[in-house]
């Protein structure tokens, strides 16, 4: 008899919890929009990263003598990668529907993968880019270009994460890279939302700890596990869906209903991610560590 597949025994384990992950994440982003409403994108930022910084403290352990100068030098310049993903993507989530901003946002690993991809085909760009004029709507007047803007800031942030991040986990396993980059992240939202730390209660910092845990510490651990199993382009794919995953929490946690045209977007977005994953994996072997942004 024949021994089961990889997928039937590991892989797709490993895919329910990517996907597991990705609702955390949404879950996370979405309860993180009732509290902009309170503190603003910064003060919010600053509440996910404090609270992330030391629970992955704690689960890493850092010590000094496992980091090279290099490694410290790579973990500060993700950390700081890190602060401005989050920061732009809050911003963009106080004025955009959350699928919307996490569609726009996708272009920035999308954009990785269509470089990175084996035959670099236009077709995975060219879809992405209908999807981005059907989300966005130029044409009309109420389109918050503002949030674009944001957005986009974010996606070039996401790209530059996903390049650092990769080069953590080839030096450093497991959480150990995420407790050196997060208090950095931590750092640097702090002088970023120091007005709105100040005005902060009891009842918001302890809020604090529970969106953590939904973005980034579960997510992440989650993700850490289902990579054991999955390839990048596996994964890749499964990451693809996200800006759906957002759509559907959006519409309902926040009650955002999308027009037809954004829903057509988004699918086009999420189509042109699966395809550039399928195309750009970095090999074929399973990988220790990769994370969702924060």
């Amino acid at each position: 008899m024949n021994p089961p597949s990889t997928w039937s025994r590991g892989a797709g384990t490993g895919a329910l919890l990517a996907v597991v992950a990705m609702i955390f994440a949404q879950f996370g982003m979405a309860i993180s929009v009732g509290v902009i409403k309170e503190v603003g994108p910064e003060g919010a930022t600053w509440l996910r990263l404090f609270w992330a910084a030391i629970l992955f403290v704690l689960l890493g352990r850092p010590h000094p003598g496992r980091f090279t100068r290099a490694t410290l030098r790579a973990g500060a310049l993700l950390g700081v990668a890190t602060a401005g993903l989050t920061l732009s993507f809050m911003a963009a989530a106080a004025r955009l529907p959350l699928g919307t901003a996490t569609a726009l946002e996708f272009l920035g690993p999308l954009t990785l993968a269509v470089v990175h991809g084996r035959g670099r085909s236009p077709v995975w760009p060219g879809l992405a880019a209908v999807g981005v004029v059907c989300i966005t709507e130029p044409w009309q007047a109420s389109s918050d270009l503002l949030g674009i803007l944001y957005t986009l800031a974010a996606a070039v942030c996401w790209a530059v994460y996903i390049v650092l991040t990769q080069r953590m986990s080839d030096a450093v396993a497991g959480f150990g890279g995420l407790a050196i980059s997060m208090p950095v992240a931590a750092l640097v939202a702090t002088g970023a939302a120091y007005h709105s730390i100040v005005s902060m209660d009891v009842r918001l910092l302890a809020t604090g700890i529970g969106i953590a845990l939904l973005l980034p510490v579960i997510p992440v651990s989650l993700e850490i596990q289902s990579l054991r199993s999955l390839n990048l382009a596996a994964f890749g794919t499964l990451v693809a869906l996200e800006p759906a995953v957002a759509l559907l929490v959006g519409l309902i946690v926040l009650d955002q209903t999308p027009g037809t045209l954004s829903i057509v977007g988004i699918g086009l977005v999420v189509l042109a991610g699966v395809g550039a994953a399928r195309t750009g994996a970095r090999g074929a072997d399973p990988v220790v560590v990769a994370e969702d942004p924060p």
